[in-house]
């Protein structure tokens, strides 16, 4: 009984703990952001806001090309997850269903281009989009978050792909579908929670990444948010509210889409990874 009893408290206070590990941070960062400055900087925790304030979030708002911001980051972010989406369909049912010489070197060169460490290309890519007059432009952004999240949509992809019956297919083929259509009207709508887990995964890539508009975008106006996050510094040091405000405002639309998709999105990655 004793065992019994310990054997469910030990998975059950793991998980509590990594939770309140995981939560903390974000719990912290979101009232920070409504805290009056005082309170911010003060020597003694304030874990409750008592006198909230929206002031930090004016600050954030008020920035140079905020509203700028937002749109690029909306356009190279969804711009690359939908061409990396349609190209990944295409690649994991050819992957999945087709057989064709080189094709486990394919398969291969993916995974190896999925474990790729990209910030160690940083240099080539600068040299590359400079020599083609790109620099401070979104289309380089967009092509390299979409080479970026490609290998991962397609490998995922290809598991769903390949649990799928051939049968299904060949019936619709039977029933007088062309190929295409069978793949439209019969495959498609099968991969729906794969195709929301990789989504969710190509959304927070390019959302979250840094170094490549760093380097590429030096003018203001054409970069993306994740370096405005690293904007709000002042003569006397950073200013915390402001940044916790940022921070809250760009971690907002990943939360709504993890919240929106996320039971479809870990079902597809769950099933992506064991199937095929």
């Amino acid at each position: 009984m004793k065992g019994s009893l310990f054997g469910r408290f030990w998975p059950n206070a793991t998980a509590v703990v990594l939770i309140i590990g995981f939560v903390f941070p974000v719990y912290w960062m979101f009232t920070t952001a409504f805290k009056p400055t005082g309170d911010i900087i003060s020597e003694t925790p304030v874990w409750f806001p008592t006198d909230a304030t929206l002031e930090h979030f004016r600050t954030a708002v008020a920035a140079d090309h905020f509203w700028t911001l937002v749109r690029n980051s909306l356009t190279v972010t969804i711009l690359a997850v939908v061409l990396s989406l349609i190209l990944a369909l295409a690649g994991s049912f050819a992957m999945a269903r087709m057989r064709f010489k080189g094709r486990r070197g394919f398969i291969i060169g993916f995974m190896i281009a999925q474990m790729a460490p990209w910030e160690v290309m940083v240099i080539a890519i600068y040299m590359l989009v400079r020599d083609n007059d790109l620099l401070n432009s979104l289309i380089p952004l967009t092509l390299f978050y979409l080479v970026m999240i490609l290998p991962f949509t397609v490998l995922t992809l290809r598991g769903f792909v390949g649990a799928i019956p051939k049968e299904l297919e060949e019936s619709a083929m039977v029933d007088g579908c062309t190929r295409p259509q069978a793949f439209r009207k019969v495959i498609l709508p099968l991969l729906a929670p794969g195709l929301m887990s990789t989504s969710l995964f190509g959304f927070i890539t390019a959302w979250n990444e840094f170094p490549m508009v760093l380097v590429l975008n030096k003018a203001p106006e054409t970069q993306t948010l994740p370096v405005w996050l690293s904007s709000f510094q002042t003569n006397f040091g950073d200013d915390w509210g402001a940044t916790m405000a940022a921070s809250s405002l760009f971690a907002v639309p990943i939360l709504v889409l993890f919240v929106f998709l996320q039971r479809k999105a870990v079902a597809g990655l769950t099933d992506g990874a064991v199937k095929g």
